[in-house]
């Protein structure tokens, strides 16, 4: 049987399990979620820290970034939000504006990890390529929501759509009648993967012929100079509904924006001087027997004695001293 020159949409987007309606779109989510917990765990270990503090930061994180994501996309696409009284709550039917997501959960992550008085360069540099697999992950659900796609073509990997959601999404009505549409949700999976991958590697074996290391948070700051700017790319193919300003979408101002801010951000991180290792504090400066003993350590040491201390003929007999078991060591941290 001939394959369909076409991706097919899927036929459901949810199951049951007893009464409990699992919807595919947050499925997506909560697997990617997981993934960025491990992947971070691994990546924060692996520079000296704890990993139990990933999970504490992700108890928090996450809550806030589907709260941010949730008030980005209620305010930026007010006409999608369901014409239902918890509309503007109902996340499971897509709708999660990453721009406000991240940005949340950068707040509260970074309070989370001062309160642990953790480095957050270092942990921004763990997370990076986390945040890449979780969001490829995420795309996932867009397929089964069958929305995120682009303009029509007659690509052997266009995307399905019926004409229900065709409607559903608001895309102009010269494209209601084309069938199969640009699967943007996939163009980002494989780049989200493709640009966790360059992290990673540029992580182990930094920059340029010298392998100049990377200063944290520096891959932080190209997750977001090269995710935005692959945003611009997205940005010029979809067509659903969006705010428009001088004939370009919002997120194409702010995929802009933040791709500059991210190249700017890095360009400065990686021009910062490199932190000196402080020096360790000098010891006090001895004074009375314990310069002279100072001066001459083969001298014996005498210890002195209070004016009531007993005689050495009323003292208990003592162990023998093994000069050999300490003589030459250092004194305890």
């Amino acid at each position: 049987m001939a394959l369909p020159a076409y991706i097919p949409s899927p036929s459901i987007n949810s199951f049951n399990i007893g009464p409990l309606v699992i919807h595919f779109y947050a499925l997506a989510y909560l697997v990617g979620i997981a993934a960025a917990i491990i992947i971070t765990r691994r990546r924060w270990r692996a520079v000296g820290g704890d990993p139990d503090i990933v999970g504490d930061v992700a108890l928090w994180s996450v809550p806030a970034g589907i709260i941010g994501g949730r008030i980005y996309f209620d305010i930026t696409t007010p006409m999608n939000i369901p014409h239902v009284w918890y509309g503007v709550f109902a996340v499971w039917d897509g709708g999660l504006g990453i721009w406000g997501g991240i940005a949340l959960a950068t707040v509260v992550g970074l309070w989370r990890l001062r309160r642990h008085k953790v480095n957050t360069a270092l942990f921004m540099d763990a997370v990076a390529p986390a945040l890449l697999v979780a969001q490829g992950i995420g795309r996932i659900g867009n397929y089964f929501n069958k929305e995120l796609f682009g303009r029509p073509t007659s690509l052997p990997w266009g995307l399905e759509i019926p004409y229900q959601y065709r409607l559903a999404g608001g895309i102009p009505d010269k494209y209601l009648n084309f069938s199969t549409f640009q699967p943007t949700f996939l163009y980002e999976l494989i780049f989200d993967f493709a640009w966790a991958g360059v992290l990673i590697w540029l992580g182990h074996h930094g920059l340029g012929r010298h392998h100049r290391k990377i200063k944290p948070p520096g891959l932080f700051a190209l997750y977001v100079f090269g995710y935005s700017a692959y945003r611009i790319f997205e940005e010029s193919l979809r067509i659903d509904s969006s705010v428009y300003f001088l004939g370009l979408r919002l997120n194409t101002y702010i995929a802009s924006a933040l791709a500059i801010i991210g190249l700017v951000w890095f360009w400065r991180i990686q021009r910062r001087p490199d932190r000196e290792t402080p020096e360790p504090a000098p010891d006090a400066e001895p004074t009375g027997a314990s310069a002279e003993a100072a001066a001459d350590p083969d001298a014996p040491a005498e210890a002195s004695e209070p004016a009531d201390a007993p005689s050495q003929e009323s003292r208990q007999p003592q162990e023998p001293h093994n000069s050999e078991s300490t003589h030459g060591l250092p004194a305890s941290p």
